[in-house]
């Protein structure tokens, strides 16, 4: 059976040489290289979703890949995809680097220049080893076999446009649907998920900042379990703190957290720190909540703006959401859609903070009013991204999410 080998290589020089050879490898089947990280993962995650015997056996990563650094995107396919095995190509050899290498998930190294023989050596015995994975997932054992979860950010255009609310509602409408949520407070000097949801913790995002390896365990004793079923990551409660999450430390978190829920929903807020950003660069749906006043739209113009001159998101990429819409207002959501050359949600959350006062001012945000507008709002938002389960035998229209009283769901009632 021919080996399918899939070059993830930036530099057209090094294109030319890596897929040249690969061809002439015995029983190879190289495919079309990617340019880029987000074009690997992205190619990765779609034949996954189709199953794990279509995933190439061998994915080969040159050194100077881009935009995320070579051993990061090793991390992450060892992490969504542990039936890919993964080789290394780089200049430097030397037992600091392939350490490095292993320790982040790579199955084998190889050094520029290239050599046949060591190249053909490498290939075959990561193959063989790809091949027996995928023999043993098969074997019907309860292993994750690699798609990973869905990661949404909510970033705010401004402080104060009510991003952190809509983390909550959107993680607690995920998970009363039945789907496994974490959420995660990346608002790491002035995060209020907490205050929110009227939690003490001791442990935070910090505690995974300086850890390699976040295996399930130490995941699990970093994680807050709330009454609703989320699992809450919180920011720390000494602001300052919040500088030890690196962008690299951000892409390790979320790598493991996707590994380990089906919805991953990280609260940005309006500071676009680096943890912030490497979040947004990963998230399948990157949101930036805007209300419909001049200041915030400049302000949603403005991050867009940033995260394409820093390579970070496309502006089509990312996916505006008006808070506090009224009919009256003369700036409405095609108008912040041509202003800022977004996509922006079907979705409009009302006005009424009535509503939600007495439930913000007690922290118990989970326990709003199911008739409640703008909870009914956010929920909709979370059926229009996808991030709630339909209920088999659901029907359009009506129905409950489970541990939800009547707020907008997807199960029959009863006749």
């Amino acid at each position: 059976m021919p080996t399918r080998i899939l070059p993830a290589v930036g530099d057209a020089d090094a294109v030319r040489s890596i897929t040249t050879l690969l061809s002439q490898l015995p029983d190879a089947d190289p495919v079309a290289p990617v340019v880029d990280s987000t074009q690997l993962i992205d190619t990765l995650a779609r034949l996954a979703a189709e199953s794990v015997d279509e995933l190439p056996e061998v994915v080969v990563v040159h050194e100077r890949i881009g935009p995320v650094p070579a051993l990061e995107l090793i991390r992450e396919v060892a992490l969504r995809f542990p039936a890919v095995g993964v080789i290394l190509v780089t200049s430097d050899a030397s037992p600091g680097l392939f350490q490095a290498a292993m320790d982040y998930g790579a199955r084998g190294l190889v050094a520029l220049p290239l050599s046949y023989e060591e190249l053909a050596s490498r290939v075959q015995a990561v193959a063989q080893w790809s091949v027996g994975v995928r023999r043993h997932l098969g074997s019907g054992g309860d292993v994750f076999t690699g798609v990973g979860g869905t990661v949404v950010t909510v970033s705010g255009a401004k402080g104060g446009v009510g991003a952190t609310l809509m983390s909550i509602q959107l993680a607690l409408a995920a998970q009363a649907s039945g789907r496994s949520t974490a959420l995660v407070d990346m608002d790491l000097q002035t995060g209020d998920v907490a205050s929110y949801l009227d939690v003490q913790f001791r442990r935070s995002v910090v505690d995974l900042a300086a850890i390699t390896d976040i295996s399930p365990r130490v995941l699990a004793d970093a994680v807050f379990r709330h009454d609703t079923g989320v699992a809450l990551l919180l920011a720390p409660g000494d602001g300052e703190r919040g500088e030890e999450v690196t962008d690299r430390a951000a892409r390790q978190i979320v790598s493991a957290l996707r590994s380990r829920y089906e919805v991953v929903v990280i609260d940005c807020g309006a500071q676009m720190g680096g943890a912030a950003a490497a979040a947004v660069e990963m998230a399948d749906t990157a949101l930036l909540v805007t209300t419909p006043d001049v200041v915030a739209v400049r302000g949603a113009k403005r991050t867009v703006r940033m995260w394409d001159r820093l390579q970070i998101r496309k502006a089509e990429e990312t996916t505006v959401v008006v808070n506090r819409h009224t009919r009256g207002t003369e700036i409405q959501p095609p108008l912040i859609q041509k202003i800022t050359g977004t996509a922006v949600a079907g979705t409009a959350i009302p006005a009424n903070f009535k509503e939600l006062q007495g439930a913000v001012d007690a922290g118990r945000i989970h326990e709003l009013d199911s008739k409640s507008v703008v909870k009914q709002a956010l929920w909709a938002l979370a059926g229009e991204l996808g991030l709630v389960k339909a209920v088999e035998g659901a029907q359009r229209g009506g129905g409950r999410l489970r541990g939800d009283r009547g707020s907008v769901s997807f199960r029959r009632r009863k006749e």
